[in-house]
């Protein structure tokens, strides 16, 4: 029920955001476009997807399941993929209900279809590689622990570093760190939300994804030892 839940929440605060507070409103901002919509998931993501995955691993060992699963003819690569892909399923739930935003500010747009489509699939693509990266990230916290509260607090406070903290701390410098500034998600995000797929943008998600999952298949190791 932990994901239903959270995916109902999801969807009904996005919502929110988009047609009711006036702050954010699509109906009050006067253009037909979904900034707001990929401007505000991010964040949502990241106490999100940390709900999702913080039983993924953790809850195997707390209640004394993974000994059995560690046992079954699995090697780690396959459980840590299974898990992953599982919550990364449940991130894509959660996403094909807002495709129905982007019908209604289509057909209300004037001229109706009055919209950037080419841009809100690349916000759609980066928004599905951020919320890969963030189940990684999940993931990864689910091993550290046995404690679910503790393995949802490391995931939030990582991800949001992730996304925001590299860029926050950049600015911080005395002088632009743009090296710096790369290495965090939003300047990624951001580039592929403008509707231009870069090789660049799409090999920096698949490499941050995979180093959480071998640092996962690590800790995984360590604790059969």
């Amino acid at each position: 029920m932990v994901a239903y839940i959270t995916i109902g929440v999801f969807l009904l605060v996005l919502g929110l955001f988009l047609w009711v507070f006036p702050e954010s409103s699509i109906l009050d901002y006067g253009y037909a476009a979904l900034d707001s919509l990929f401007g505000t998931a991010p964040y949502l993501f990241m106490f999100l997807i940390p709900a999702i995955t913080m039983r993924s691993l953790a809850e195997e060992r707390k209640e004394g399941t993974f000994e059995l699963l560690a046992t079954r003819p699995l090697t780690d690569w396959q459980i840590i993929l299974g898990k992953y892909l599982a919550c990364l399923v449940l991130v894509l739930f959660a996403l094909l209900p807002t495709l129905v935003y982007y019908y209604s500010v289509h057909t209300l747009g004037n001229p109706q279809g009055n919209i950037d489509t080419g841009a809100v699939i690349g916000s759609y693509i980066g928004l599905f590689l951020l919320g890969g990266a963030f189940v990684a990230i999940g993931i990864f916290a689910s091993a550290i622990t046995n404690n679910q509260i503790i393995a949802f607090t490391v995931a939030v406070f990582l991800s949001f570093f992730a996304f925001s903290g590299l860029g926050s701390l950049s600015s911080l410098l005395s002088f632009q760190n743009y090296a710096l500034q790369d290495f965090g998600i939003n300047e990624h995000y951001q580039s592929i939300s403008r509707g231009v797929l870069d090789t660049r943008d799409l090999f920096y998600f698949l490499s941050f994804i995979s180093i959480f999952l071998m640092m996962t298949k690590i800790i995984l190791g360590g604790r059969k030892w």
